[in-house]
């Protein structure tokens, strides 16, 4: 379940006055409670003591549930401290060698310098050499050969 349908049944579970709902999909499991409808108000007279015996009823806040899509970002985000990312800086089709007949321009693990041309961004028909910005071993190389890429997005984490 991704956050969008997980806020749709949240909606669901409002409106339709249902006490709660537990769904399991894919090894992830989501139990949403609704609040219970308002009950009318009876006015008694005010009792002089307090039964002690019962402790006041504490209500914890429901905690997010981190799905697994969450927990692979958040643990590639940990693995990526001291790495340099190198985004892309247009939108356009990721390749990784100059033509289809040769080799790539880097593989995982090559060491790089500043200026080396590490893959092409094709936009508008234009082949845009993408460039290392540090030196260092290329560590992770993310879109594959031919995919599109957005403006940002990650493409070569270098280890300097």
């Amino acid at each position: 379940m991704n956050f969008k349908e997980i806020l749709e049944l949240i909606d669901k579970v409002s409106e339709s006055g249902i006490g709660a709902v537990e769904v399991e999909q894919a090894g992830t499991k989501v139990r949403i409670e609704g609040k219970p409808a308002p009950q009318q108000q009876v006015m008694a007279a005010p009792q002089q003591q307090q039964d002690s015996a019962q402790p006041p009823m504490i209500y914890a806040a429901p905690q997010p549930v981190e799905t697994k899509a969450e927990e692979k970002k958040r643990l590639d985000e940990e693995s990526e401290v001291g790495l340099h990312i190198i985004t892309s800086p247009i939108v356009g089709t990721f390749y990784r060698s100059p033509n289809p007949e040769s080799g790539p321009f880097v593989q995982e693990g090559d060491r790089v310098t500043k200026g080396k041309v590490l893959c092409i961004i094709e936009a508008m028909k234009l082949m845009n050499e993408i460039e290392a910005e540090i030196d260092g071993t290329l560590v992770k190389i993310y879109p594959q050969n031919g995919q599109p890429v957005e403006y940002g997005e990650k493409l070569f984490a270098v280890k300097a």
